[in-house]
């Protein structure tokens, strides 16, 4: 469950300025209204981490100028709005040509994001409708929602639910989708020798 923390719309600059310098909790703007997020869980934050390990590790293996960091809020351009998913990775190359990043670490260019990934959890709506849409008109060029608990309504991943990763690549201005489950390997537009399959993911989430 998300929570509204206030009812009166603000700007980005406002929502920025207010965000705590030291925030337990993570916080997003949704059309002027501040929203909390709810807490990831143990196994959440755990996938997220490791995931972002193995898509640093990728980059860094082919020699590609990107970084994951520890986080990012992204910004759609036509929007009161701003987003921090879970996993960022951001071209470096990109970075001097956003005006928010050296300050408040916003990203306010596609071009800046080549990879995006949510990690599903109860507000599973927002990943597979609001911000894909979002993710979409904002020109992010690749963007993951890993169901690894197979929380997604049935109209995204079907009947029965089963966990799945749902890789979303940029064509023409629109997203095209993609369903891996079990021991198929993973299809990156960004990484395509990337040799991970979607079992792989959800073991990310698992106590060792």
């Amino acid at each position: 469950m998300i929570a509204a923390v206030e009812r009166k719309t603000i700007t980005f600059d406002e929502f920025i300025d207010w965000y705590p310098e030291q925030a337990g909790q993570q916080y997003e703007l949704r059309n002027g209204e501040i929203i909390e997020m709810p807490k990831p869980t143990g196994p959440h934050s755990q996938l997220a981490g490791l995931l972002g390990f193995h898509l640093m590790a990728e980059s860094l293996r082919l020699g590609l100028p990107f970084v994951v960091p520890k986080e990012c809020i992204v910004k759609p351009a036509q929007e009161e709005s701003g987003y921090e998913p879970d996993v960022a990775l951001l071209d470096r190359r990109e970075l001097e040509h956003e005006p928010r990043w050296e300050r408040s670490s916003v990203i306010t260019r596609g071009d800046s994001v080549p990879l995006l990934v949510e990690v599903v959890s109860t507000n599973w709506s927002d990943d597979y409708a609001l911000k894909l849409e979002a993710y979409q008109d904002f020109g992010v060029r690749e963007y993951w929602i890993v169901d690894y608990r197979g929380l997604g309504g049935t109209f995204f991943i079907g009947k029965p639910k089963r966990p799945v990763v749902t890789i979303c690549c940029l064509e023409d201005g629109v997203y095209r989708l993609s369903a891996f489950r079990g021991d198929e390997r993973l299809v990156s537009l960004t990484f395509p020798e990337l040799m991970l399959t979607a079992n792989q993911v959800f073991a990310m989430a698992a106590a060792q």
